[in-house]
């Protein structure tokens, strides 16, 4: 088997354990493109729009690949770096702008890679460049979903 083929099929193999795991902490269904929920939140994927509570675009910047994948696209963790761009925060008229999320998920959940996995509950903060926080981000889903279990 050649080394393109090992790892697709690893990585198959990792997103079905994942797939277990999810379905063993009581997954009920999906609720949207890229989201898995659980009684106790949403699993968060590429697929999920992320912004800080002023509207600026959160997005993750990892440069690693993707151990598992909802709908084709990469489940965040909370080892994942995310930048906010396009915040408009003013504080007394001068810019204050978010510029990244920091992520707190609980213990006990889904891991990927060690990692916990990003839940739409899971407690978050953004911050300035100067480290002042500055609201929890706002996690919208998409349209779309699938029916597990």
């Amino acid at each position: 088997m050649q080394e393109g083929e090992e790892q697709e099929e690893e990585l198959e193999e990792e997103q079905e354990q994942f797939a277990e795991a999810v379905a063993d902490s009581d997954t009920q269904r999906s609720t949207g493109r890229g989201l898995l929920s659980t009684r106790s939140g949403t699993i968060v994927s590429a697929a999920a729009t992320l912004t800080c509570p002023h509207g600026g675009r959160a997005s993750a910047t990892s440069g690693r690949p993707a151990a598992v994948r909802v709908d084709g696209l990469p489940v965040h963790t909370a080892s994942d770096v995310f930048a906010v761009t396009g915040c408009p925060h003013l504080v007394d008229g001068v810019p204050h702008p978010c510029t990244t999320v920091r992520w707190t998920p609980q213990p006990g959940g889904v891991l990927v890679d060690g990692a916990a996995a990003l839940l739409h509950t899971s407690a978050a903060q953004c911050f300035s460049a100067a480290l002042v926080p500055q609201g929890p981000p706002v996690v919208a889903t998409a349209l779309r979903g699938v029916v597990c279990g």
